[in-house]
């Protein structure tokens, strides 16, 4: 990188933080901070989801796991479109009908304080541990390819996104990630455009990539699984196979995966609950569900692309090597995508895509810390640390708020120093700390949501159960897809959180609480006022499911002939 490219990325970064201070000026109270003052266009709300999702876990994970294993990964698209149905229909509503902040309010609702503080508090862990791999990710890149001490970059990345989240709360997050979402998407198509000039036209990539494995294997020595252009893999089950990425554990485990990060994770929800009205929160979760397959689509072209350069220039891979203490030699295939920017983009382009990767890691780390700061202000400090019936000031709200972010930016940024090692692929990394929780979480919503016998004991014996059997499996059956952890953990805590529930108290609704507001039934639809014909668009997703399957099997086809 030369002084122009420094250019670009500084230009970018002192424009976000003006954007954030300029936005925040008008913040008077939580509300507003937390929630936009629920004026944001659901247009900018689903492209920010869009982008939070498209962290620099996806731009440099996504082309690492095709580059060794193949494009596989699009499997895990299928289950986007009918996650955002069913969180359509049994979640957001009883959030918005609420006017929730914080969605662990609905579980002291329906459950008591004691289960709502006990899921907050493992949200804020989680998330913000995960969080941490996403800081890593950006940094170990800025560390090898330009030169930045790790400790360095990590300062950097996290410094910049807590000042302008912190001074621009929720719509800072949202219009900065819609300005993130075009710098990212131009940036992968660059990258694109550039690795299919460098192996020489798209004829050359589709001949060349299904010999990335054979060329890895040939040049470090490391075996692959390697399934080239086959995008579907229905043979195998993800049960002691080998088969973690195959069709079935990459659907089923998807789609309770989704339902949960997207239904029950604040990070996400906290956007969808800033919208002006449920129609409109709707309309951003079918833009997600509709738009996220073009995008990944795009950014695992990028891998084949550079695998295809790797077979065509197999020297490429020595540069991806980094040695170990122990003097051994591994490759980081997360630095493909940077390393082939630094040498065969010109100056200008890559302070552009550089700042396309700021950008990735931004869109994830600015709604994370915003998020755990509403549920540390909502769930623990009102509830434990105001005094009885003390009421705070909008100033003071507005104050608190913002510390708190300081306070989560400063712990993702600690985390960032202790998640290396997890896994090969950043990607996968993340995906294997949230399946931990996912199925639980959402279990324990549902539990809420779908049944009226459920009490609170249920609930956390039921959500203790699901995790404790996910970490035994990541322990003692590590050849048991990470993807179906999200299942089993489900099934585990609903089934134990019911029964519970049935041998141990009474019900709810026995004991004098009332349900009304919190619980599914038949013809709820009809209390949440809807302006548009929702059950046409469900359909429509589930028809754009089909698509995606069928447009898989004619990749795999195209690349096989």
């Amino acid at each position: 990188m030369n002084g122009l490219d420094w250019s670009v990325v500084a230009i970018y970064i002192a424009a976000m933080i003006f954007m954030s201070w300029w936005l925040g000026r008008k913040q008077e109270d939580m509300q507003s901070y937390y929630l936009g003052g629920n004026n944001l266009s659901w247009w900018s709300i689903g492209i920010s989801t869009m982008a939070t999702q498209c962290s620099t876990n996806s731009l440099l994970g996504a082309p690492a796991f095709i580059i060794t294993t193949g494009l596989l990964w699009l499997q895990y698209e299928f289950a986007v479109p009918m996650a955002m149905v069913i969180i359509m229909i049994f979640l957001l509503p009883f959030y918005r009908k609420l006017n929730l902040v914080s969605i662990y309010e609905y579980l002291e609702r329906r459950f008591g304080k004691g289960t709502r503080t006990l899921l907050s508090v493992v949200f804020q862990f989680l998330r913000a541990f995960a969080t941490g791999v996403t800081v890593y990710g950006i940094s170990i890149v800025l560390q090898e390819i330009v030169g930045i001490p790790f400790a360095v970059s990590v300062l950097i990345l996290g410094t910049v996104t807590i000042i302008y989240d912190m001074l621009g709360g929720m719509e800072a997050v949202v219009y900065s990630d819609v300005i993130q979402m075009g710098v990212l998407y131009l940036g992968i198509v660059l990258c694109v455009f550039y690795s299919v000039d460098a192996v020489g036209g798209l004829e050359a990539v589709f001949e060349l990539f299904p010999k990335v494995g054979e060329t890895i294997e040939a040049r470090t020595g490391e075996e692959l699984n390697f399934s080239g252009f086959s995008a579907v893999d229905f043979e195998g089950h993800g049960f002691g196979d080998g088969k973690t990425f195959a069709f079935w554990p990459m659907l089923i485990g998807g789609l309770f995966l989704y339902v949960s990060y997207y239904g029950c994770d604040q990070t996400q929800v906290q956007r969808e609950l800033s919208s002006k009205d449920l129609d409109d929160t709707n309309l951003s979760l079918m833009l997600n569900g509709l738009m996220r397959f073009p995008l990944v689509l795009t950014y695992c072209f990028m891998g084949v692309c550079i695998g295809a350069f790797i077979v065509q220039s197999p020297e490429f891979l020595d540069t991806l090597a980094i040695a170990q203490p122990d003097g051994k030699v591994e490759y980081n295939y997360n630095l493909a995508v940077p390393k082939f920017v630094l040498g065969h983009l010109p100056h200008g382009i890559i302070g552009l895509v550089i700042v396309a990767l700021f950008s990735a890691a931004m869109s994830s780390l600015d709604s994370t810390i915003n998020s755990l700061s509403a549920t540390s202000m909502k769930d623990i400090y009102e509830q434990f640390m105001l005094g009885e019936g003390q009421e705070m000031t909008p100033e003071r709200q507005l104050r608190v708020s913002r510390a708190f972010t300081v306070f989560w930016g400063v712990v993702c940024v600690a985390f960032s120093f202790f998640v290396g090692g997890i896994s090969k692929s950043v990607i996968e990394s993340v995906n294997k700390i949230g399946s931990l929780a996912n199925g639980p979480i959402l279990a324990l919503f549902l539990l809420g949501i779908l049944t009226r016998r459920a009490n609170s004991t249920g609930a956390v014996v039921g959500l203790l159960s699901g995790f404790g059997v996910n970490a035994g499996l990541w322990i003692f059956a590590p050849d048991v897809s990470w993807l179906w952890w999200n299942v089993i953990g489900f099934v585990v805590s609903f089934a134990v959180g019911y029964g519970v529930s049935l041998v141990a108290g009474k019900s709810p609704e026995a004991e004098g609480r009332s349900l009304e507001g919190l619980v599914y039934y038949k013809g709820v639809a009809e209390s949440f006022k809807y302006r548009l014909n929702w059950p046409r668009n469900y359909a429509i997703m589930g028809v754009y499911t089909l698509v995606m399957v069928v447009i898989c099997i004619m990749i795999g086809q195209i690349g096989g002939s």
